[in-house]
């Protein structure tokens, strides 16, 4: 673990879950931090810097939880390193970020992934193949939310040095989903937002155009009570997924409604939402099968988020292909 962030505590069960993988040590920048963490955590090592970790022979895969400015850089000096990264969203904060992960990720051999944890869940694996099949017919519309109240003017989540701001924080989550669904980045993009008193988006809203005219609408808010949902229109029917993002597999329903507006509700399935991307890296690192999200997914992603906040600065459609 690099890092003692908050979202570590949604990792350490999922990595023990794994037969094949071992949660051996954590890295803070500070040595008294890391042993009060390993201890409370039971993690065998601490180290008081992440360069001693990446330079530690116990250690061959790293989970980076740092503060989004600090992604693209750690992942690629763990991958020069020699350890494979499991890297929290968003991956980089530019796409030439992106292009120099990639790069790291040739010269080494080692495998890069960025911790969209939804892809993986089998809610998702079942709702892209109710839309492969043609249960709705042609998507011509996502809608996607992610809200939640963040009244903590320290959080790094805040500050715009560090990468702060509600797009890139819960926003990743609709602007992934749209595109993973339709298969292909936005040809065009139009943003507007609401930029709070430490100076980044507390509120965004944005819109997608892909090719075909098909559409996703997105929004996210650090001002608006907890809420997320999905809704995907189609040519035949239309999907309502109420937690497409997280806490998925505690008794939500997935409803399809057909045509004529009949209702047909799905469970999702019981199953911990961080296992799945464990697994995949695992299954990368020994077996050589690619991550489920690719570094090119990762580029898309934060290509047209970078051209949603252009768009929003500028007040402009923002052409991205």
């Amino acid at each position: 673990l690099m890092s003692t962030a908050r979202i570590n505590n949604k990792l350490i069960p999922a990595i023990r879950k794994s037969s094949r993988g071992e949660l051996v040590a954590v890295a803070s920048r500070k040595k008294i931090k890391a042993k009060m963490y390993a201890r409370k955590n039971n993690i065998p090592i601490a180290f008081g810097s992440y360069e001693e970790m990446l330079s530690a022979r116990e250690v061959d895969a790293v989970y980076i939880s740092l503060p989004n400015c600090l992604h693209a850089e750690w992942t690629i000096k763990a991958l020069r390193a020699g350890k494979h990264v499991l890297c929290e969203k968003p991956l980089a904060l530019s796409a030439d970020e992106v292009d120099a992960i990639k790069d790291a990720c040739e010269e080494t051999g080692n495998y890069a992934a960025e911790a969209l944890m939804y892809r993986h869940h089998p809610q998702s694996l079942m709702i892209e193949e109710w839309i492969t099949a043609g249960r709705i017919g042609e998507i011509q519309t996502v809608r996607g939310v992610f809200n939640f109240v963040l009244d903590n003017p320290k959080d790094y989540r805040t500050r715009a040095e560090m990468g702060g701001g509600a797009l890139w924080d819960i926003g990743v989550y609709p602007v992934s989903y749209a595109q993973w669904l339709m298969k292909e980045p936005a040809e065009r993009v139009f943003g507007v937002q609401h930029v709070g008193p430490t100076g980044v988006d507390v509120i965004f809203q944005g819109e997608l155009l892909f090719s075909g005219g098909r559409f996703a609408q997105i929004s996210c808010s650090f001002q608006s009570p907890a809420h997320t949902s999905v809704e995907v229109i189609g040519t035949k029917g239309r999907l309502l997924i109420s937690r497409p993002f997280v806490n998925m597999g505690h008794g939500e329903k997935i409803q399809l409604f057909n045509a004529y507006g009949e209702l047909t509700e799905t469970e999702t399935e019981i199953s911990d939402l961080y296992s799945f991307e464990v697994k995949d890296l695992h299954d990368a690192v020994l077996d050589g099968k690619q991550p489920r999200v690719s570094l090119k997914d990762s580029w898309d992603n934060i290509h047209t988020i970078c051209g949603l906040y252009r768009s929003a600065k500028t007040s402009n459609v923002v052409n991205l292909s």
